[in-house]
């Protein structure tokens, strides 16, 4: 049992997303997007020390040489953190995202088809994008288990660290934790491609090497899922181009308009029964119109055809947000509260 189990037997983790400790001050808990106290016990800077050091001896002194580091903590049959440990000023801190063990259908998730379709792909790549929180991993867990319970697939997932813990049932599923298992993103990507996948899972596509290897990874036939901390299709594809030199953009944008099969980009917002929170998606569909506006660099006019693109799977944000106020599952206040958010970001 870990020093730090005592302080979380105490706190709400089934409805936490992340859990905040530093020293000095008061422990923290974030439910439905809202930070609370967790108790009113100060813990003590010594007592931050040993929890980070009784979590992972082997790299308490990388910790304290470079100031912060990332690391997973499984409790079993509870839930899995990822944690990030950390200095600040004379302070330690640790930030514990909370990972349920359970992964949520897709059906429960969202009522587009569009999802579902994608993890029926042969090849390509699919984003999920959106801030820090938006429940990208979930969504991306949701559908690399769709493929695991329906397909005989083999799988390989590359992530920092291991979230979700699959369990094989028709497919393969090969976890690997960049850092642990191997160096880097890139020397995983590259590894990947001899390791006879059928579907690939990258945490980040995180720089042009990346994004590189990824859409290689695609163009041999292979299904590549990924994430981007951005929100919108159109400003993710934008992203990924610009991430490039000048003198590269055009093969990139080639390369996307072929390869690219759709984009999901999602927001969590507080559920109208005061309880949980319900993503939003706007779902783009690489449809050959869309393929073309991706080749000839014209991403302002994407957004115009996802509103058009309805017949193909497509939805705005609007457009979900609209069926989440219809079926009361967020209220009218939240959703005004996004638009004027929206409107001034």
């Amino acid at each position: 049992m870990a020093k730090i189990d005592k302080l979380l037997d105490n706190m709400d983790i089934q409805r936490a997303s992340d859990i905040h400790i530093t020293s000095g001050l008061t422990p923290m808990v974030r439910i439905d997007g809202r930070l609370i106290r967790a108790n009113d016990d100060v813990i003590d800077h010594e007592v931050v020390g040993e929890y980070i050091k009784d979590l992972v001896p082997e790299k308490f002194e990388e910790f304290l040489e470079k100031g912060e580091i990332d690391f997973k903590y499984n409790r079993k049959g509870i839930c899995n953190f990822r944690v990030n440990a950390y200095k600040c000023r004379e302070s330690y801190s640790i930030c514990m995202r909370v990972i349920k063990e359970g992964i949520p259908k897709l059906k429960d998730l969202s009522t587009a088809p569009a999802l579902k379709a994608f993890t029926e792909l042969k090849d390509g790549l699919v984003l999920v994008t959106g801030p820090t929180g938006s429940g990208k991993s979930t969504t991306l867990a949701a559908m690399i288990n769709e493929i695991n319970n329906t397909k005989e697939k083999h799988i390989i997932t590359l992530e920092e660290p291991i979230e979700y813990i699959y369990e094989t049932k028709k497919s393969m599923v090969n976890q690997r934790e960049i850092g642990q298992d191997t160096r880097s993103y890139a020397m995983a990507l590259k590894a990947a491609l001899r390791q006879d996948p059928d579907v690939i899972l990258v945490g980040e596509m995180r720089d042009p090497e990346t994004i590189e290897i990824a859409l290689r990874a695609a163009q041999t036939g292979h299904l590549v899922f990924s994430t981007l901390h951005n929100m919108g299709a159109a400003n993710s594809i934008y992203r990924i181009v610009n991430s490039f030199e000048s003198g590269h953009q055009n093969e990139v944008k080639i390369q996307l308009s072929s390869l690219l099969r759709g984009v999901v980009s999602q927001v969590l917002l507080p559920n109208a029964s005061g309880t949980g929170r319900s993503a939003a998606m706007e779902i783009m569909v690489c449809t050959s119109s869309i393929k073309n506006l991706i080749r000839e660099g014209n991403f302002e006019q994407i957004n115009s055809f996802i509103q058009m693109g309805s017949k193909f799977g497509m939805q705005t944000m609007e457009m979900d947000l609209k069926r989440l106020i219809n079926s009361n599952i967020i209220s009218r206040e939240e959703y005004e509260r996004w638009v004027i958010n929206n409107k001034t970001n």
